[in-house]
C-alpha cells in the first residue's frame, strides 16, 4: 500500500481487487478467443471469413450491451446486472461447443459470451468500484482493476492453448464456462453492504439529459473517436494474431505466448496509466499511447518475423494494450461526473467496440482476398496516428495538485 498513497484504505483495497478479479475472469478467457480459430475451422469446416464474422459480431455486442448494462446499474446497482453477465457468458460459452452453423457459431460466440463479458466487463465495475471510494483513489483503482483483466489474459492464454492441444476446443471450452462460475462469490464481496457506493447527488434532468449533454460535448466525441481507433486495433490483433502466428511459419504455443506477453505488459501499462491519471491530462497520456502503437507497427513490419521478434513486439504493444480505459474513464469522469459513469463509459466503450467489429471482420476479409494481413497493418497504423492527434484537441480540465497540510 506505501506504493499507492491514495489507496490506504483497507475497503478500497477489497473493492479494487473483487473488481480486478472478477474481470480477470471475464476479460481472460475473452481475449483468448483468437486461440480457437484454428481447431473450430478445421472441426467444422465453416471457414475463416465465417469465424472472423462470428468472432467480429461478439466484438460489436461486448460493446453495445455496455451502456445498456451500465444504465441497469446506474438505476439498480451493480449487483443484479454482473450476475446476469456472468451467467449469460457460462450459457454461451456451454454451448458453443454444440454448434456447427454460420449462425449458431454467431448466436453462441458472437452473441451470448460477448453479452456475458460486456456485462461483467469495464462500465459497471469501473462504476461500481469509482461510486465505492474517494476521489484520490479512482485513478490507480482503475489501473489495477485494468491490469486484472490484463492478468487474465496472461494466465489463460496458454492454459487455453495447452488445453486445446490436450482435450481439444470443445473441452476447452467447457472448461471455461465452469471457470467462469468463479466470479460469482467475487461480485457478492464487491457488493457487499459493507462496500455501498458513495452518495451522489442526481444531476438536474437524470439519465437521459446527461446522455443527451454527452453526445452534443465535441470532447467526448473526439474521445470516442479515438476509442474507436483503439477497439479496431486490439479487436484484429486478438482474434487474427494467431494466424499471423501460423503464416510466418511458426508454432501456435508463440501465439499464445504473445497473448500472454501482451496481458503481463498491460498489467505494467495499466498501473502506470492509472498512477499518471493523477499527474498528467489524461489526454495527453492517450496520445503518446497511440502515437506509441503507430511506431511499434512500423518496426515489426521491416523487423525480421522470428519468435522473438513477436515476443517484443507484444511487450511493446502489451504496455499500452487496454491501458487507454483508466484515463479515457477518467475523462469522462471529469467531463460530466460519475452519477452515470456507468452509462457514459458504456457509451465510449461502444465505439470502441465498433471499431472491434470492423477490426476481426475485416482481417478475415484481407486474408481471404489477399493471403496475409498487409494492408491491415497499414490501416492499423494510419489510424493509430489519427488517434493520437484527435485527443489532443479535448477540453480536459488541468491537474489540480492536493496542496499539503
Amino acid at each position: 500500500m506505501a506504493f499507492f498513497p491514495s489507496m490506504n484504505h483497507r475497503g478500497v483495497w477489497i473493492t479494487t481487487l473483487m473488481a480486478a478479479s472478477i474481470l480477470m475472469i471475464t476479460m481472460g478467457t475473452r481475449q483468448s478467443m483468437g486461440l480457437y480459430m484454428g481447431p473450430i475451422n478445421t472441426d467444422t469446416g465453416l471457414g475463416i471469413v465465417t469465424i472472423s464474422l462470428a468472432m467480429a459480431v461478439g466484438q460489436f455486442v461486448w460493446g453495445a450491451i455496455q451502456p445498456i448494462a451500465g444504465a441497469f446499474a446506474d438505476k439498480y446497482g451493480p449487483r443484479p446486472v454482473l450476475l446476469i453477465g456472468i451467467i449469460t457468458l457460462v450459457i454461451g460459452t456451454a454451448l458453443t461447443p454444440f454448434v456447427s452453423s454460420s449462425l449458431g457459431l454467431i448466436l453462441t460466440m458472437g452473441v451470448l459470451t460477448a453479452m456475458g463479458a460486456g456485462t461483467c466487463s469495464f462500465s459497471v465495475l469501473l462504476s461500481a468500484a469509482a461510486q465505492r471510494m474517494p476521489a484520490e483513489s479512482r485513478g490507480v483503482s482503475s489501473g489495477i482493476i485494468n491490469a486484472g483483466g490484463s492478468f487474465g489474459q496472461f494466465v489463460f492464454a496458454p492454459i487455453i492453448q495447452k488445453l486445446i492441444q490436450g482435450f481439444g476446443w470443445m473441452g476447452t471450452m467447457w472448461s471455461m464456462a465452469v471457470v467462469t462460475l468463479l466470479a460469482i462469490p467475487l461480485l457478492n464481496k464487491l457488493t457487499s453492504d459493507t462496500h455501498a457506493p458513495v452518495k451522489t447527488p442526481d444531476p438536474e434532468g437524470g439519465l437521459k439529459k446527461a446522455v443527451s449533454d454527452a453526445i452534443k460535448n465535441p470532447s467526448y466525441l473526439l474521445l470516442h473517436l479515438g476509442f474507436f481507433t483503439c477497439g479496431f486495433h486490439i479487436a484484429f490483433l486478438v482474434t487474427h494474431l494467431p494466424t499471423e502466428v501460423g503464416l510466418c511459419g511458426l508454432s501456435p504455443t508463440v501465439a499464445s505466448w504473445s497473448l500472454a506477453i501482451i496481458g503481463l505488459a498491460n498489467i505494467l501499462g495499466s498501473l502506470y496509466a492509472g498512477s499518471c491519471v493523477n499527474i498528467y491530462r489524461s489526454k495527453y497520456i492517450l496520445a503518446a499511447m497511440y502515437a506509441s502503437r503507430a511506431i511499434l507497427i512500423a518496426l515489426y513490419l521491416v523487423a525480421p518475423k522470428t519468435e522473438w521478434t513477436f515476443y517484443a513486439f507484444a511487450v511493446g504493444l502489451g504496455f499500452t494494450w487496454l491501458a487507454t480505459v483508466s484515463p479515457t474513464a477518467a475523462i469522462v469522469g471529469k467531463l460530466f461526473g460519475i452519477r452515470y459513469l456507468a452509462t457514459l463509459f458504456g457509451l465510449t466503450l461502444l465505439s470502441h467496440q465498433i471499431g472491434g467489429f470492423l477490426g476481426a471482420y475485416l482481417g478475415g476479409l484481407a486474408l481471404s482476398f489477399n493471403g496475409d494481413y498487409q494492408w491491415m497493418w497499414w490501416a492499423d497504423i494510419a489510424l493509430s496516428a489519427m488517434a493520437a492527434l484527435i485527443n489532443l484537441p479535448i477540453k480536459e480540465a488541468p491537474i489540480v495538485k492536493p496542496q499539503m497540510a
